[in-house]
């Protein structure tokens, strides 16, 4: 079975490994360190320090298997060979919506760095898959949940 690829730019890739490092490093001590402090408290099964650290800590390691395998099979964003007036992964594109002017510019990553409120928007976001593959100047309707809407696009740049 072909394992999932995650694609995503050379910089999504290092904050996920400086998230990865810290979540080893320093998250992991400092929950261990509350479960021991927590244990001293007495009585675990009506201990709500001790329920609240294991708690976090099987998140904290449910996060760090996930970013590993992101890690392990991420797939970088290569927009080199691809002409520069098309919208693909790793490209910011500023668009125009239709009629009224209202302009908008997001960059396009994979979903394991989407971040909205940064202007990142996952390739598998109604807007990404509208916009993807079309070019400078073209006229394109993109539909989302809230109906239709169609855009020019203004500006594609290069990360």
């Amino acid at each position: 079975m072909q394992e999932k690829t995650y694609p995503m730019t050379l910089e999504g890739k290092k904050k996920l490994e400086e998230e990865l490092e810290d979540l080893k490093v320093n998250k992991r001590a400092q929950i261990v360190e509350r479960i021991k402090i927590a244990r001293g408290f007495g009585d675990l099964s009506e201990n709500s320090e001790y329920e609240a650290a294991k708690d976090e800590q099987a998140f904290v390691e449910g996060r760090i298997s996930t970013i590993e395998k992101m890690i392990r099979f991420a797939e970088i964003i290569d927009d080199q060979h691809i002409d520069k007036n098309e919208v693909t992964l790793g490209r910011k594109v500023t668009f125009q919506e239709l009629p009224d002017g209202d302009s908008e510019s997001y960059t396009i990553v994979g979903s394991a760095e989407a971040d909205p409120l940064s202007g990142k928007i996952s390739n598998d976001s109604p807007i990404a898959k509208g916009l993807i593959g079309s070019h400078l100047n073209d006229t394109v309707t993109i539909t989302t949940p809230g109906g239709n809407m169609e855009v020019k696009i203004m500006k594609i740049e290069s990360l």
